[in-house]
């Protein structure tokens, strides 16, 4: 359904580290800089892209707006949240565990990253 997602970051660095760290735990490589200033990751088909915005004015999360990516299991899943706590991100909601919804039985995990994006990882138990 998607060809990328991108998100805004008033700063690269910060971001770059969380993403390294997160993507990395998920078996990502670290992300590669274009000469934009966007940072790339590619990873199971996908492309997960950070940029300063274009327009110049600052970013921001998005009220409401959650991006998901997935972990093979809730070892996993675990990882991916303490590498983010430890590189900038914040812990938020539930600690990561087991919810039960319309779908299922899930594995998910929430942050912040270091821009204010509201970020989880999910496991389909």
């Amino acid at each position: 359904m998607f060809s990328h997602i991108m998100i805004g970051t008033n700063d690269p660095d910060a971001s770059k580290a969380f993403y390294d760290a997160t993507l990395g735990a998920l078996g990502a490589k670290p992300g590669m800089a274009d000469p934009k200033g966007r940072i790339i990751y590619m990873h199971g088909g996908g492309l997960f892209i950070i940029t300063p915005p274009i327009n110049g004015e600052p970013a921001c999360g998005a009220n409401g707006g959650t991006i998901g990516f997935a972990a093979s299991s809730p070892e996993l899943a675990d990882a991916w949240h303490a590498a983010g706590v430890a590189n900038g991100g914040t812990a938020i909601e539930d600690p990561p565990g087991v919810r039960e919804g319309s779908f299922g039985k899930l594995y998910l995990a929430y942050l912040r990253d270091p821009a204010g994006n509201k970020v989880c990882v999910m496991h389909r138990m």
